[in-house]
C-alpha cells in the first residue's frame, strides 16, 4: 500500500559557531569561515532542502548578516533567522526583516528566540526574568507585526512605547515574513498561541512531543488560531543500522566523563529554559541512558545545549521514525549532522528517497515554501564523508 502522506519539508543547519566530525575536541575542527558556510548553503540549496536555520548567541556569527550574504549566493533556499526581542527595538527589527525579505525575494523566516542563558542575555543588556521576557516579547511582536503590515503604530505598553512608528519599505511576504518559535513553558505556549505561525519542538520522545503539540493546539484554538508544527533534531543516516550506530558512537568518542560533568553543570546552573531542562532530563548526563526512544539517541546533549537528540539508523528506519512524528502533526524537520557539509549529502542521498523526496528536493504534491526554481549548480564535491 502506497504512503499518501505529503512528504516532510526538510531544512538543514548552518554551523555559524564552527563544525567538525567529533564533539568535545578541536580535532579536525572547522572554523565558521564564511567560505565554508557558503559552501554548505549552496550545496543544500542544490540538493533540495527547503531552508536552513542559522543559530544565535555570542558564540555564533551574526545570523542576520550571514543570512543576507548567503541569500545572494543561493536561489531557492529559505533562511530561518533569529529574532530576539529585547536586544533592539521592534522598529529596527522590522526594517531589518523587510530589507532581508526583499534582498532574498521573499525567502525570509523569523525564529523568535526569547529564552537563553541569563548570563549571555545580561551581556546583551537584557535583565528580565523568564516570564517577564515573554511578556515583553508579546508587546514586541505586536508592534513588529503591525509595522510590517503597513500600519502607523502608536503603542504604550508595560515595557515598550512607540509613537508614530512606520515602515517605509514593505516586505515581499505579506503581512510579514512568517514567525516560527519554540518554547516549552506555559509562558512560551501562550506566546505561540497568540503570535506565531509555526511552533517548534526539539526531538523528544513521541509521547512528549504529542503532549506539547496538543497543548499548543488547544491554546491556539482558544484564541481562534491554528498553528503549524516543526521539529529540530540531528540525523545520523547510513546504509545499515550497524554503520549508523558506529558513527553515533564515534561522534562522542573523545568526550570524557569530566567534560560531560562540566557541561551538565553549566546547563543546570546557566539556563532557565524549560525546554533545555526537558532535554537534559532525557539522559541525566549518563552514557548508559542515551537511547531515549526507538532510534532516538541523546548523545549530542551530553555536551551541547539546545537540540541534543538524533535519529540514528538506516534510511527506511529513520524515515519510519520521522513519519511517526509527522502523524502527530510535524510538517517540517530542521535537521543537522556533523560535519554539516558531508552529512547534508548523506541525508539527501540516503534519506530523501525513503521519504519520497526526489532529485533536487522535488516532492509530488508537496507544499512549496517558495515558488522559485531549483538551483542547477555543479555536482557533488569530491570529499571523503565521515563514516
Amino acid at each position: 500500500m502506497s504512503d499518501t502522506r505529503k512528504p516532510l519539508d526538510l531544512f538543514w543547519f548552518i554551523p555559524t559557531s564552527g563544525d567538525g566530525p567529533y564533539l568535545g575536541t578541536q580535532d579536525r575542527h572547522r572554523p565558521a569561515e564564511f567560505r565554508y558556510l557558503r559552501e554548505i548553503a549552496t550545496a543544500v540549496d542544490r540538493l533540495g532542502y527547503k531552508g536552513v536555520l542559522l543559530p544565535t548567541g555570542r558564540g555564533c556569527e551574526d545570523a542576520w548578516i550571514t543570512a543576507t550574504a548567503l541569500a545572494t549566493a543561493t536561489e531557492r533556499l529559505r533562511f530561518l533567522v533569529a529574532l530576539r526581542p529585547g536586544v533592539a527595538t521592534p522598529a529596527f527589527f522590522a526594517r531589518q526583516a523587510a530589507a532581508l525579505d526583499r534582498i532574498s525575494q521573499g525567502r525570509l523566516l523569523l525564529n523568535v528566540v526569547v529564552g537563553g542563558d541569563p548570563a549571555e542575555l545580561a551581556g546583551d543588556g537584557v535583565f528580565l526574568d523568564h516570564d517577564t521576557r515573554y511578556a515583553q516579547a508579546a508587546e514586541f511582536l505586536t508592534i513588529w507585526r503591525r509595522l510590517l503590515a503597513g500600519e502607523t503604530v502608536d503603542f504604550d505598553g508595560d515595557f515598550l512605547k512607540v509613537k508614530g512608528g512606520k515602515l517605509s519599505f514593505p516586505p515581499v511576504q505579506r503581512p510579514h515574513p512568517p514567525l516560527w518559535f519554540g518554547g516549552s513553558s506555559d509562558a512560551a505556549l501562550d506566546l505561540a498561541a497568540d503570535q506565531v505561525e509555526t511552533y517548534l519542538t526539539w526531538g523528544e520522545p513521541l509521547d512528549q512531543v504529542a503532549g506539547k503539540i496538543d497543548a499548543a493546539k488547544a491554546r491556539a484554538a482558544a484564541r481562534g488560531r491554528t498553528l503549524r508544527f516543526g521539529m529540530r533534531l540531528h540525523l545520523i543516516v547510513r546504509e545499515t543500522e550497524e554503520e549508523a550506530w558506529r558513527v553515533a558512537e564515534r561522534l562522542i568518542r573523545d568526550v570524557s566523563d569530566d567534560a560531560i560533568a562540566e557541561a551538565q553543570k553549566k546547563l543546570a546552573e546557566g539556563s532557565d529554559s524549560v525546554g533545555q531542562k526537558r532535554m537534559t532530563a532525557l539522559h541525566g548526563g549518563r552514557r548508559d541512558r542515551l537511547l531515549v526512544g526507538p532510534n532516538l539517541w541523546a548523545g549530542i546533549g551530553l555536551v551541547r545545549r539546545g537540540a541534543g537528540t538524533a535519529l540514528v539508523g538506516d534510511p527506511e528506519t529513520v524515515a519510519a521514525r520521522l513519519r511517526e512524528y509527522q502523524d502527530l502533526g510535524i510538517e517540517t524537520i530542521i535537521a543537522s549532522g556533523y560535519p554539516h557539509l558531508e552529512e547534508a549529502y548523506n541525508v539527501a542521498e540516503l534519506l530523501f528517497p525513503a521519504l519520497g523526496i526526489g532529485a533536487g528536493g522535488a516532492q509530488a504534491g508537496a507544499h512549496e515554501l517558495h515558488p522559485g526554481e531549483f538551483g542547477t549548480g555543479a555536482g557533488r564535491p569530491k570529499l571523503t564523508a565521515v563514516s
